[in-house]
């Protein structure tokens, strides 16, 4: 489950983010759940897309909880020192790259995340089939190949604890070959035709 890369699946990042800031910006607490976000690079992506979109100001509110399984043991360590290997960073908008990372001096072909997108990811080791939220209250859930992996029961219940951990309105992005399931059509609004991205309906 660990595949990903940095700017992966960047059209339906760029909607939930254009769709979640005007919603989010006057919070003073704003929390996101990146279920199942592998070694980092995609909850560093959204971190980098809010930090975009919102401001110096408003950005300080963002903390995204970042959950995986990790059966290697590695995940939390590498998200918290933010550090990747050239290789791993190709995908980057150039632009990009050279506003959020810098070289290390002591391991060439290595560049370490700015501080201020490092210290709003936090990495929490989770089971998505324990059914227990790694965060509640979230404005914005995001779950990527993960869901794939899980019998169809599985989905259903993983989604509903989705649902439980959204703040009303808050929004769910899931990989694009994830439909929502016939049985949650009342639970979420889907935001555009084109892209796995829903809004919750109703409260818990």
């Amino acid at each position: 489950m660990a595949f990903t890369f940095f700017f992966r699946d960047l059209y339906t990042l760029e909607i939930a983010v254009n769709k979640l800031v005007p919603i989010i910006s006057g919070r003073s607490r704003i929390k996101i759940w990146d279920a199942g976000c592998a070694n980092g690079p995609e909850p560093y992506t959204l971190a980098i897309l809010l930090a975009e979109h919102m401001g110096k100001f408003a950005f300080k509110n963002v903390q995204i909880t970042a959950s995986d399984i990790d059966e290697s043991q590695n995940f939390g360590t590498i998200i918290h020192d933010g550090i990747y290997s050239d290789e791993e960073l190709k995908r980057i908008p150039p632009e990009i790259f050279a506003k959020y990372f810098s070289p290390l001096q002591e391991r060439p072909g290595y560049f370490i995340i700015d501080e201020l997108i490092r210290e709003k990811v936090r990495y929490i080791k989770s089971d998505l089939l324990s059914y227990q939220p790694a965060e509640t209250n979230c404005s914005f859930i995001l779950c990527k190949n993960v869901l794939l992996h899980f019998q169809y029961p599985e989905r259903v219940e993983v989604l509903k604890m989705f649902h439980k951990s959204l703040a009303d309105g808050g929004l769910l992005a899931m990989e694009q070959t994830q439909k929502m399931p016939d049985e949650l059509q009342h639970m979420f609004n889907r935001v555009v035709p084109d892209a796995q991205l829903y809004e919750k309906i109703g409260g818990n």
